[in-house]
């Protein structure tokens, strides 16, 4: 490919997915991504600091749910507003192909999970602020964002499995699991 084709770091994401998928992340250096992209070494180092932070440099999905959440009508509960944040998530995602095979790849390598992790803790954070600005005491904010996410994580899985149903919709099922298993069940009258 030749160096001036657009989307530099989209196709150093792709080459490297592909590279780690067939032959492994310890296997893989940056030379062989940019080389399968098209591109050089410095180039690649112009978008990642390393070959790890080449699945997690994308931090559209952040800003999306902070301005979500601050956006959110103040009429809504804290809850409330991140999880109908965290239902348009689905607006900034990569194809559902490439997250299917990028959580593959993360999960096959424990340092990619680690940075998964820390990526995730990442993007709590930013909510945790964002929720505080609208109000909320720090530390339900972030019982807030614990509860939110186990709703996400549940509801992403869903949607990646079922392509034909709307995130939105997924996480406002998931959500009503929860709360059902969480509610004592009403008592019965003899």
């Amino acid at each position: 490919m030749p160096r001036w084709e657009s989307d530099a770091q989209g196709r150093l994401e792709r080459a490297a997915l592909e590279l780690f998928e067939t032959q492994g992340f310890e296997r893989t250096s940056v030379a062989q991504i940019a080389r399968t992209a098209g591109l050089t070494e410095r180039s690649f180092y112009r978008y990642f600091p390393d070959k790890r932070e080449v699945l997690f440099a994308d931090n559209e999905l952040e800003a999306h749910l902070v301005a979500q959440v601050e956006a959110a009508d103040p009429s809504l509960s804290p809850i409330e507003a991140l999880l109908t944040a965290l239902g348009t998530a689905d607006e900034v995602f990569h194809p559902r192909d490439f997250l299917l095979r990028r959580i593959k790849v993360i999960a096959a390598n424990p340092a990619l999970a680690e940075r998964d992790l820390i990526k995730l803790a990442d993007i709590a954070d930013a909510l945790a602020r964002a929720l505080e600005r609208r109000g909320v005491e720090p530390g339900k904010a972030r019982f807030i964002i614990d509860v939110a996410i186990a709703i996400s994580r549940r509801a992403t899985s869903r949607w990646l499995a079922e392509p034909d149903t709307a995130l939105s919709e997924l996480v406002a099922q998931a959500a009503a699991e929860l709360f059902e298993t969480v509610t004592p069940p009403a008592p019965t009258v003899r």
